[in-house]
């Protein structure tokens, strides 16, 4: 049956975010865009795709930009069966370890990557209420997330916001459980060639990775008693 899904960070042509917006189109679906600032090739898909595309500018650091987005789009669909908090940061000291990297950059980014997916579930929950299936929400985690398994001495920032966003996932598991009306889980997607470039030795491009998730969270849907945390293959992941 087709639905209603809104994928937040979609603005990268070769990134997961956007090509999952085109995996959900391609299935029939109608489809909430969310954006930081114009797509040219998200641009191009509403002239193929129409009213199918709906594409959302709003900024997920501001309380107040991801509400309006929300007021907007409630004045255009009266429900929405999937949302999937895709959109993320990392600071330009990513890459270094702790005695080099500028740790004021890692508020920033845990603020984007966790707290503005909390963001957009509060304000766009009243639109998931009103689906006639279970809501479903997917936030996309990471390995990087997983404080026992942790090998790195960098991705501080990234490692940091993704730990968080599953924190946050599991208090809002435990927030909606017992209406089971909307379900919630992380997911870990897969190493995945998300600059597009084609010596990055990832063994899936974001189109694939997307179909990969695409048929997942379908099975996931009115799944209330696994684990929180899975990767893109439905195996348990540890906190």
């Amino acid at each position: 049956m087709p639905q209603n899904v809104m994928i937040t960070g979609a603005g990268k042509a070769v990134g997961l975010g956007f090509n999952l917006v085109l995996r959900y189109l391609e299935a029939g679906d109608t489809v909430v865009a969310t954006i930081r600032k114009p797509c040219p090739e998200l641009d191009e898909l509403q002239k193929q795709y129409g009213d199918k595309l709906i594409i959302v500018t709003m900024d997920i650091s501001s309380t107040a930009s991801v509400q309006e987005a929300a007021d907007t789009l409630s004045q255009e669909l009266d429900h929405l069966d999937l949302l999937i908090n895709n959109a993320v940061s990392v600071s330009p000291d990513c890459d270094k370890g702790f005695f080099d990297a500028d740790l004021d950059y890692i508020a920033r980014t845990v603020d984007i990557s966790a707290v503005g997916a909390m963001r957009v579930i509060r304000a766009f929950y009243p639109l998931l209420k009103k689906s006639d299936m279970t809501a479903l929400i997917m936030n996309i985690s990471s390995e990087a997330g997983s404080i026992s398994k942790c090998y790195r001495t960098n991705l501080l920032d990234y490692g940091m916001a993704k730990a968080a966003l599953n924190m946050a996932t599991m208090n809002l598991f435990n927030t909606f459980k017992d209406e089971r009306e909307v379900n919630i889980f992380c997911v870990h997607p897969g190493w995945i060639r998300t600059d597009g470039r084609p010596d990055n030795p990832a063994p899936l491009s974001s189109y694939e990775a997307a179909e990969i998730l695409r048929e997942l969270f379908e099975k996931k849907r009115n799944d209330f008693d696994s684990h929180r945390f899975i990767t893109n293959l439905d195996e348990e992941y540890p906190f």
